[in-house]
């Protein structure tokens, strides 16, 4: 009875924490569907400087968080019906799926680490060289005025630097227009606010894969044992 009694407890202790990795995954897929249709990344991020598109691979970490988030999902459901069912079956398939989902964040976690310092940096240099052509008139420059532009108004900068950002505007009042003088010193540049946005969401994205990774190693530690816990019921 002690065994059975234990076994329960464990059963429905990993009911509850899959539940919650279920909701986990629910509010994960949210939020990678909101970084993927912010306002922000998506102005910048679709814009086209003649042949050239502007860096996406910040997209290619959000396309995983909503692919993690999905499977979350689903993974969390098949570990609740079978905690509840007490299913071996399941539960192995659940542990299966758990290894393999632990796996692929680990694998996102260390691909978004080596590539959170690049990301801004492509965007930066993407900035820099529509600024250039925008400034000393270069062939495609209306488009690039465009591109700069779009910068300007969605990110609340001007210029590249400290230099750029301060002169630019006075005398490239179509690139950066502003109401005072007094604005134009107080205007932060396009470098430090391009790693502002960058730097945000990847925190945000960081602080949700390791509550998700806190989270499947308990359940993998429970569905184990309650895997274990049946097999010794099924004998007795």
């Amino acid at each position: 009875m002690g065994v059975e009694g234990c076994t329960k407890c464990i059963k429905y202790l990993l009911f509850v924490f899959n539940f919650i990795f279920w909701l986990a995954g629910g509010i994960i897929l949210g939020v990678a569907l909101w970084l993927r249709h912010d306002s922000q990344t998506t102005n910048i991020l679709y814009l086209q400087l003649g042949d050239k598109q502007a860096p996406n691979t910040f997209y290619v970490g959000i396309y995983i968080l909503i692919a993690v988030g999905a499977v979350m999902m689903f993974v969390g459901f098949l570990g609740c019906y079978g905690a509840i069912q007490e299913s071996q079956c399941l539960l192995g398939t659940f542990f299966t799926c758990l290894v393999i989902l632990f796996a692929c964040e680990v694998a996102a976690g260390i691909w978004g680490f080596v590539n959170k310092d690049q990301i801004a940096k492509d965007v930066k240099q993407f900035y820099d060289q529509a600024l250039q052509q925008a400034l000393m008139g270069e062939s495609d420059a209306n488009n690039a005025k465009a591109v700069v532009k779009t910068f300007h108004e969605t990110l609340d900068c001007c210029g590249s630097d400290i230099m750029t950002s301060t002169f630019t505007p006075l005398w490239r009042d179509d690139l950066c227009q502003k109401d005072s003088l007094k604005s134009y010193f107080e205007n932060t540049n396009c470098h430090k606010k391009i790693d502002e946005l960058f730097s945000g969401k990847l925190y945000l994205i960081g602080i949700a894969a390791v509550v998700v990774a806190v989270i499947m190693i308990f359940e993998m530690i429970l569905s184990m044992v309650l895997c274990c816990g049946i097999r010794n019921s099924s004998i007795y």
